[in-house]
């Protein structure tokens, strides 16, 4: 499997979330890319490769334009203003306020961003910026062959299973059409799943498989019934981000219907999650899907810091077979998943098992 891989992902490296009440080192760092990175490489899972630029194009057939324009300059902006640390939302328009944004930088943050635990820092865009590429490259192999000869060069068809691996940092399912938060800038596999559909794609399935339910990727395609997105998730009741993710939010307009939410409770086990994975399964195919686009979080794993399932490592492994039972081309996106020593591992045993 072609694993798309961008060096840029260093230039997001900040250095606070707020965090149970205090400032702490961010878990979303830049030791996850390297540590999955290390385990493809060592367990020789196939050629790692850079992305390649695709404009802001795709961007903005899914972001609004005010909310890119922000991300692109927010950092310069609040690095102008007498704060020394990074850009993080504290004021938010909560219910029965304004909607209408503010014109100080401090305003803007929290106009556009919906949680505190996801600071602005420095290379932030520019990260972000190269992550959608990462994921846009991976799209793009399974769908003709690559310009420098890879190896994926067959047409799509429903018996194959080939997949790629965009190994994207920062993530992206949090991020909304026009919010970040949750770690989330782009939305990568949103963008590459518009992507496919503008290249000709019909049927696209998203399925989210991070602890964390995928709030933008939802709000994204809450209206359209041309892109499913499927999510199997920590309950928001008592999870973040607690306002999505419930098992009636099913669509709205033309897309009613194309939403299918699966929330689980704390101390959930594989069996009981993956009783879940095969209904999205079932609905994957109902959906006759061409291409599927897959969220991959492994923070559903049991050693997780910022999570409450109980999967085990091997689970993993079997995740990726069944995955691989739908035999539809896979574009799988990196998402989540913070247990540092063991993340490597869970992210290729997927793969793995996928491969299998």
């Amino acid at each position: 499997m072609i694993t798309i891989y961008s060096e840029k992902h260093r230039l997001r490296n900040a250095k606070t979330e707020l965090f149970g009440g205090l400032l702490v080192p961010p878990y979303e760092n830049p030791s996850r890319a390297d540590i999955v990175l290390e385990r493809v490489n060592s367990e020789k899972l196939g050629e790692v490769i850079a992305p390649r630029e695709f404009g802001m194009e795709p961007v903005l057939a899914l972001h609004d334009a005010e909310f890119v324009e922000f991300l692109q300059v927010a950092w310069e902006e609040w690095s102008q203003t007498e704060y020394e640390g990074e850009a993080i939302p504290t004021c938010w328009p909560a219910r029965r306020m304004s909607q209408r944004r503010p014109d100080y930088i401090d305003g803007k943050v929290g106009y556009y961003g919906f949680s505190s635990e996801t600071s602005i820092s420095e290379g932030t865009w520019e990260a972000a910026l190269a992550s959608k590429d990462v994921a846009l490259t991976g799209a793009e192999l399974l769908l003709k062959a690559n310009e420098t000869g890879m190896s994926i060069s067959t047409p799509l068809n429903a018996n194959s299973t080939q997949g790629v691996f965009s190994l994207c940092r920062p993530p992206g399912h949090h991020a909304a059409f026009d919010m970040f938060g949750g770690y989330c800038f782009l939305n990568n596999a949103a963008i590459a799943a518009q992507w496919l559909r503008d290249n000709g794609i019909e049927r696209v399935a998203i399925l989210d498989v991070d602890f964390h339910h995928g709030n933008g990727t939802q709000d994204i395609f809450y209206d359209r019934q041309d892109v499913l997105y499927l999510s199997l998730h920590g309950d928001p009741r008592d999870a973040f981000p607690h306002f999505s993710g419930y098992s009636d939010e099913t669509g709205q307009d033309a897309g009613v219907g194309a939403t299918f939410n699966c929330p689980l409770p704390p101390g959930t086990q594989f069996k009981t999650w993956c009783d879940k994975l095969k209904e999205c399964m079932a609905k994957i195919d109902q959906f006759e899907t061409e291409v599927l686009v897959v969220s991959l979080g492994v923070d559903t794993f049991e050693k997780d810091p910022i999570s409450f399932f109980k999967l085990k490592s091997d689970d993993f492994l079997s995740i990726g077979k069944l995955i691989a039972d739908l035999k539809r081309p896979t574009l799988f996106v990196m998402e989540g998943g913070y247990d540092i020593k063991e993340l490597g591992i869970n992210v290729v045993n997927v793969l793995q098992g996928f491969e299998d």
